[in-house]
């Protein structure tokens, strides 16, 4: 009998027994202490378990500071209007069928009004990981670029829906992977390499924003790409809300591209891919050989009609006022509880716990009546677990103190208060 060969996978982009054997554990755990497949109705703010669990009662609620709708507009009632509206002036769910041979106006209407709040050409997808997938095989074969197949440096602690990417990218080019905002690994590869592009985070899902200067600065010098998933700056950062790249980069144009969903802060669905300086003809190339970016299923009118009810928003004062609202929350909570991204205007805080109190460190904060979501490997490296918080526009100053008092009495660090001037510590 012949023997069958067995595989040994090569592990140079991606390690599923290390992920699933290592993350799985915490996801279970999790899972066990109620922290995870929760099911709860919304209500003015407030959530409510559907079931009961070993350790949560059904009824039980509680306020989310695990959501990413910044200035909570996914609940307001012109984007939910917006919503409806579309859906009876265009008759239809979802025309499906791909842009590219049939599409009606909804998503031109869209993207022409997206266009013209970040000053650039916008193309939408339904998710940000949709765009990127299409996106950065283009960048790496130099379809989308300038003709040249780059080196691609993917940042350490770029967002999965990014690094799943590598290996589809490594059949294009060749792929490398930097320390996180290491510019001194970027720069040497320019000097190498005639053509590089650099793949990150413009905001981190667990705080902190790129540095956006530093790197136009290789771009001016070497013409570096860079691409930039800003989804968590977007609306929550700059004005009308174009986010943190866009109102920091003074490299706008083919060398400067970037993602971001309007999952988040934005409040509605889908994503914006933002382009400066891009003909009609590489615009096609992405539109027919974008993979997802081209299928059937494209943005559904109701999430087109809130897109646009939100995008009128952020023409107005409200987003200002949101924005102002949002950031005090923020404020409030550095002055309470200490964590590295104090200080910024970032809406993330990571409060680090380690990996064996962390899973209880939620259940309890939970069962006080928050949901603060536990990450740790592979979410975050092993060693660096923590409750990730995150502020909200709706928060009020009471539901923030309460929860920064329920975190000090499960391990956070408190924050130091000023002393006058003068007074030494």
């Amino acid at each position: 009998m012949t023997e069958l060969t067995s595989i040994t996978p090569t592990h140079r982009y991606r390690n599923n027994d290390k992920l699933i054997g290592i993350g799985n554990e915490f996801w279970d755990m999790s899972e066990r202490n109620g922290l995870a497949g929760i099911v709860a109705d919304y209500g003015q703010g407030v959530l409510t378990t559907d079931a009961s669990h070993e350790f949560i009662e059904a009824g039980h609620e509680f306020i989310n500071f695990s959501c990413c709708s910044y200035l909570d507009l996914d609940s307001h009632p012109k984007v939910i209007e917006g919503g409806i509206e579309a859906l009876r002036r265009y008759g239809v769910l979802d025309h499906c069928i791909a842009r590219s041979r049939v599409q009606i106006p909804a998503m031109l209407e869209l993207e022409t009004s997206l266009g013209e709040l970040f000053g650039a050409h916008v193309v939408c997808s339904i998710a940000a990981s949709t765009a990127t997938f299409g996106l950065l095989p283009l960048i790496a074969s130099g379809h989308l670029g300038n003709g040249k197949r780059p080196l691609m440096i993917f940042d350490k602690n770029a967002h999965v829906s990014m690094a799943n990417l590598k290996p589809v990218c490594a059949d294009e080019t060749e792929v490398v992977t930097s320390p996180h905002h290491d510019l001194n690994f970027i720069e040497d590869a320019c000097k190498k390499y005639e053509r590089v592009a650099y793949v990150c985070d413009g905001s981190d899902s667990l705080g902190g924003y790129a540095p956006v200067k530093e790197l136009a600065e290789l771009q001016d010098r070497y013409g570096l790409l860079v691409y930039y998933d800003d989804s968590h700056s977007l609306s929550a950062y700059g004005n009308r809300g174009v986010g943190y790249v866009r109102s920091h980069s003074p490299v706008l144009d083919e060398r400067t591209i970037v993602v971001m969903t309007l999952n988040k802060a934005f409040g509605t669905s889908g994503a914006a891919i933002v382009l400066d300086g891009y003909e009609k003809e590489t615009l096609r190339i992405i539109e027919r050989f974008g993979g997802a970016l081209n299928y059937s299923q494209l943005l559904n009118t109701p999430a087109v009609g809130a897109g646009l009810a939100s995008a009128e928003i952020h023409r107005t004062s409200e987003l200002t006022d949101l924005q102002d609202k949002l950031y005090r929350n923020i404020s409030l909570f550095d002055s309470l509880i200490r964590t590295e991204q104090a200080g910024s205007t970032f809406p993330i805080r990571l409060v680090p716990m380690s990996d064996s109190t962390v899973i209880e460190a939620g259940r309890r904060v939970f069962e006080a009546g928050f949901y603060v979501s536990p990450v740790f490997f592979p979410i975050v490296a092993r060693g660096t677990a923590g409750l990730r918080v995150m502020m909200r526009a709706g928060q009020t100053e009471e539901q923030v103190r309460k929860l920064c008092a329920v975190l000090a009495e499960v391990g956070a660090e408190t924050a130091v208060p000023p002393l006058p001037d003068g007074v030494a510590r």
